[in-house]
């Protein structure tokens, strides 16, 4: 029986899994994932997403193994081990999904050249995106930058293709490779452990994800538009993960979305899929998103360097409530609500004046759901410097902000709890309580709101008008 080598990566799932299927339909299948924190070009996961992918490749495993199959786990290159591993198991083809940024084009590149050495046939495919970067580009046929048009000329194209199923057979070749034991690798974290609120929060694997999707579309899914804004409420898919890792697919969530009708919410919802793919079309024709501003008139921008006011962002104390109530929810569960996100991003960025490349390294080592692409485009939208960028007067104020969002201040009392006993009146704007009820332990403000708006103004004033000069020069 012909035999083929898959070649996971973010796409740990065994349903519409387009390199997989295609492995199966051609005889047996050798199952591999490969872990290079080495790759060059590539970011090593952050502790959070490490926590996660152990747990998500020994549910892959587990899925594998009732199908008769198992995972190989190997360390070091892709483009030596995997042309080895076929020469081992007498495969003649590997199959893989894709990725987006330049650092795995380039391994993928590789790779290739390897295999075509060695005689071995290699193919990739869409699995992770709606619609190739590719296909979607302007009547100018060159990338979008602005997310409406570039959602309006993907709506435009044919509906994404339906999902594919499990495949029916997955046979192991007789000479199957060994591989390395998972916890031989050592993703968790030992000293301390700090995964307790991670392990309670979360189910990584398929399985984890097909039941957080079900609960949204029978549940939140109603009220989405409405509620999606509550960080209090679980309003919210928080499939985020599960996508970031592939435990699930955007064409499996489009559909099954979609089949509840065209409503407001569902439209809305599957809008937001569309801000996904934006920032993978973004991070396609860009140059190093993590590290480089889409923007390039911002790498004159004078950001601050301040290492207190950031570790007292990190901790969740910088004294004002929202924002802290953010980070701390971070620290605890690897995840954040959308729009306090944006809030914590804002306040450092534009109240402290501290480079959105500080808050995305913190992002991608504490998210579960750190991804290459929205982690970077959102903060440079948010910082003002990136594709369909916030207008650079777009300040949030922490206390309106929370006001707004968290009226009765339940999710401020959640994870601030030094603040519960204050009334909603109060419980944003601790500082102003005539009695409060809240502990010592508490700090004021690290900087006030409205002095730290009118300098960012300035600052960014600035910036617009030393760029005008430059342009009449030109």
């Amino acid at each position: 029986m012909p035999s083929s080598i898959v070649w996971f990566r973010d796409d740990l799932r065994l349903a519409d899994n387009p390199a997989l299927t295609e492995g199966a339909r051609h005889g047996s299948v050798v199952p591999v994932y490969i872990l290079d924190d080495e790759a060059e070009g590539l970011r090593r996961r952050g502790g959070a997403a490490r926590w996660w992918l152990h747990h998500s490749l020994a549910a892959l495993d587990l899925s594998l193994r009732r199908h008769g199959s198992r995972l190989v786990l190997r360390r070091g290159k892709p483009e030596k081990i995997l042309p080895s591993l076929a020469s081992g198991c007498g495969a003649s083809a590997v199959y893989w999904n894709r990725r987006y940024d330049r650092g795995s084009i380039e391994q993928e590149e590789r790779l290739q050249r390897a295999l075509t050495r060695c005689g071995t046939a290699a193919e990739s495919f869409k699995a992770n995106l709606l619609f190739e970067p590719w296909e979607v580009k302007t009547s100018a046929d060159t990338p979008f930058r602005v997310f409406t048009p570039f959602w309006r000329a993907c709506r435009a194209l044919p509906t994404p293709s339906p999902a594919l199923p499990v495949p029916r057979q997955l046979p192991i070749p007789a000479n199957e490779p060994a591989g390395d034991t998972l916890a031989s690798w050592r993703l968790l974290p030992t000293a301390p452990d700090w995964a307790a609120g991670l392990r309670s929060a979360w189910t990584p694997g398929e399985a984890g994800a097909a039941e957080r999707l079900s609960t949204f579309l029978d549940g939140a899914l109603t009220d989405y538009r409405h509620a999606r804004d509550i960080p209090a409420c679980e309003a919210t898919s928080q499939l985020s993960p599960h996508l970031a890792f592939g435990e699930i697919g955007p064409r499996q969530i489009w559909h099954a979305v979609s089949a509840r009708g065209g409503t407001a919410a569902v439209e809305k919802f599957l809008s937001e899929l569309g801000w996904r793919e934006f920032s993978y079309n973004v991070l396609f024709h860009s140059r190093d998103i993590a590290r480089c501003n889409f923007r390039s008139e911002f790498d004159a921008f004078p950001w601050r360097r301040d290492d207190g006011a950031l570790e007292a962002w990190q901790g969740g104390r910088t004294g004002y409530p929202i924002v802290d109530a953010g980070m701390r929810e971070l620290w605890a569960t690897g995840w954040m609500h959308n729009r306090v996100r944006m809030i914590v991003a804002s306040f450092l960025t534009k109240d402290l004046l501290i480079d959105w490349r500080a808050g995305e390294r913190w992002f991608w080592d504490t998210l579960v759901d750190a991804d290459p692409a929205n982690n970077p485009v959102n903060w440079q939208w948010v910082a003002g410097c990136g594709a369909d960028a916030a207008p650079y007067f777009r300040i949030f104020n922490p206390v309106l902000q929370g006001k707004k969002i968290d009226p009765r201040g339940d999710y401020v009392r959640r994870w601030v709890p030094e603040l519960a006993g204050l009334p909603a009146d109060a419980i944003h704007q601790p500082w102003k309580a005539i009695k409060p009820a809240t502990a010592d332990a508490y700090p004021p403000p690290i900087v006030d709101h409205a002095f730290a708006r009118a300098r960012a103004l300035d600052v960014f004033h600035g910036l617009k008008k030393g760029h005008s000069d430059q342009a009449d020069r030109a």
